[in-house]
């Protein structure tokens, strides 16, 4: 996963490396029923990293210990991605043996919130396999009480390290509600909603499909704000602990990159 290129952020600046460093459960009574609950009383210790090269239709099954830190787990997406745009998938975390160990317990390292249009599935661009990444979907990568929750879910209870918020070209929920506001016209049923959660983020300064992808950005940037002014996910952001970013997925070129 790269950072913004200059073509997106307007500089010539080179693309910086992601940081920060790993969080920790709370110590509570309620959490800790709760997470025996939902994840099962012991956690998955498999580790996860680069393995030699592999065939598209070969799962393999990495050695490396499991990211712990914002800046290992962006690297790890980043390299996942890499090997989605060059064809050389690894498919990772299927065989059996995992499996029979995940039904005692997860671990993932990141959690995607994503949109749910059918083309940019998380576990297929980051090239992640079962237990390591928890993904939201919501069209336009919507928030409301349940993916607020879950997202806190992932960070709290599980300490997971990394939030990304990710968006992609080309979104239909966002086309939505750049042509509702221009036309005045409202959706059927519940699509109003999320109508009403993107209009915030359309940028005016554009016109035409340059206003929609112009928005795309930014409605990424400003989910990922709400987000990170959570208190207790702003609290483990102040300490080091959690890093929540903001990126999109261009269909064109199957890269994912960050957006500043």
């Amino acid at each position: 996963m790269n950072t913004d290129s200059a073509a997106h952020r307007g500089t010539g600046r080179a693309p910086r490396p992601f940081a920060a460093a790993r969080p920790t459960t709370g110590g509570t009574v309620r959490r800790t029923l709760l997470r025996t609950a939902l994840t099962g009383a012991a956690a998955l210790g498999a580790g996860l990293g680069a393995a030699g090269p592999a065939t598209a239709a070969t799962p393999v099954r990495d050695t490396r210990p499991r990211p712990g830190t914002p800046a290992e787990a962006l690297r790890e997406l980043a390299a996942g991605n890499r090997r989605w745009r060059a064809f050389r998938e690894r498919h990772p975390h299927e065989d059996p043996a995992l499996r029979r160990t995940l039904a005692t317990g997860q671990h993932p390292f990141a959690v995607v919130l994503g949109c749910i249009d059918s083309r940019v599935p998380p576990e297929l661009v980051f090239d992640q396999g079962l237990g390591d990444l928890m993904t939201v979907r919501t069209a336009g990568e919507v928030l409301d009480e349940a993916v607020l929750g879950s997202v806190a879910y992932g960070v709290l209870e599980l300490a997971i390290p990394l939030v990304v918020v990710l968006g992609h070209q080309s979104c239909g929920a966002v086309r939505a509600a750049v042509e509702a506001e221009e036309s005045g016209t409202k959706l059927p049923a519940h699509m109003q909603y999320l109508v009403d959660q993107i209009r915030p983020a359309i940028d005016h300064d554009k016109e035409g499909d340059a206003r929609i992808d112009a928005t795309v950005s930014a409605n990424v940037r400003l989910v990922r704000s709400r987000l990170a002014a959570e208190p207790e996910l702003a609290a483990r952001i102040g300490t080091g602990k959690l890093a929540i970013v903001g990126a999109r997925y261009e269909l064109t070129t199957q890269a994912v990159h960050r957006l500043a």
